[in-house]
């Protein structure tokens, strides 16, 4: 397995890219759009292999920066997370707004569709919980809270929980996020039920993703430098991998279940093989740290070839090849 830079967009933003996310190919659609939101309060689409703009203008609507990008995966729609405590959900061909949840008294961090559309998960931030809305009538579902661990210390905050992530598993039965303190809560996301912890980060868990061939398998980046393999619903960590200098903000696993990317604020992509649990390769194509990865996802019309884009605070994209 193998990266092999492709090509990088400079300036791609006015300011820093906080946010990537693919678009799946839809019926009207033959290839995955990536999405790139940024501090500069838009969100812009490009095309998939050369990175031309896709959209005559960027998407606008938020008051602040845009840190969190989603698309649903019937690839018609996608929602943006603002610092201004909105989500906004957008049709993606048009960028006209079709909803706009508040998610008062807190902002909204990461977000996540449901595997088949049916909902919306946001990790909340400073409330402490994971809210959800469904994606039908885009009425709030149910906020699940976070418990504190058994044993832990109160922080500053009295809440002691600042929820920075969220993820769904494939099968849609588990859902998992992340918090400040570095724990990650799973919930039974069937019955809506909180079921255990899952622990060994001890700084912020900002990004997590399920593998697509094993729904059990969660892989977390944090703060302390350290990327975690865990079976969420069994609640044992399997494995853990490190050689980042700096703390880990974005991961992603490629289609195939084979490899995960990482991103950095060390300003490098790394590219790590899970069955060997070794990083691979290294990637420097940026000059600030990292703050998202994601795999292209398969499906499209002649699309052969694997993808994968980061993105910067350098305000550039890069697109690889993953082989």
């Amino acid at each position: 397995m193998k990266l092999a830079g492709l090509k990088s967009v400079d300036g791609a933003h006015e300011e820093s890219i906080w946010a990537a996310a693919w678009v799946p190919a839809a019926d009207h659609r033959p290839a995955a759009l990536l999405l790139t939101g940024a501090l500069d309060e838009t969100v812009r689409l490009w095309a998939p292999d050369d990175l031309a703009s896709a959209a005559a203008s960027p998407s606008r609507g938020h008051a602040l920066g845009v840190v969190s990008l989603a698309a649903h995966p019937a690839g018609a729609l996608a929602a943006a997370v603002s610092l201004d405590s909105y989500v906004r959900v957008f049709d993606v061909d048009s960028g006209s707004s079709v909803a706009t949840l508040e998610a008062p008294p807190s902002e909204v961090w990461g977000i996540q569709f449901h595997p088949k559309g049916s909902a919306l998960a946001a990790a909340g931030g400073g409330s402490g919980s994971v809210k959800l809305w469904d994606t039908e009538k885009w009425k709030p579902i149910t906020s699940l809270a976070v418990p504190r661990p058994e044993g832990a210390r109160p922080d500053k905050t009295g809440s002691g929980k600042f929820v920075l992530s969220v993820a769904w598993s494939p099968d849609g039965k588990l859902l998992a996020c992340g918090s400040m303190d570095g724990t990650i809560a799973v919930y039974d996301a069937v019955r809506m039920k909180f079921l255990h912890h899952l622990e060994g980060h001890h700084m912020p868990v900002r990004s997590m993703v399920f593998s697509p061939v094993d729904p059990h398998v969660l892989f977390t980046a944090s703060d302390d430098c350290h990327i975690h393999i865990y079976d969420a619903k069994e609640k044992s960590l399997i494995g853990a991998m490190s050689g980042h200098a700096s703390w880990v903000l974005s991961i992603d696993v490629s289609p195939d279940g084979m490899a995960v990317a990482t991103g950095s604020s060390d300003r490098t992509v790394r590219l790590w093989d899970i069955n060997t649990r070794a990083s691979v390769q290294t990637m420097s194509n940026h000059n600030d740290q990292v703050w998202a990865v994601a795999f292209r996802p398969p499906g499209g019309t002649g699309v052969r070839a694997g993808r994968l884009a980061s993105v910067s605070d350098d305000k550039s994209i890069t697109l690889y090849d993953y082989s």
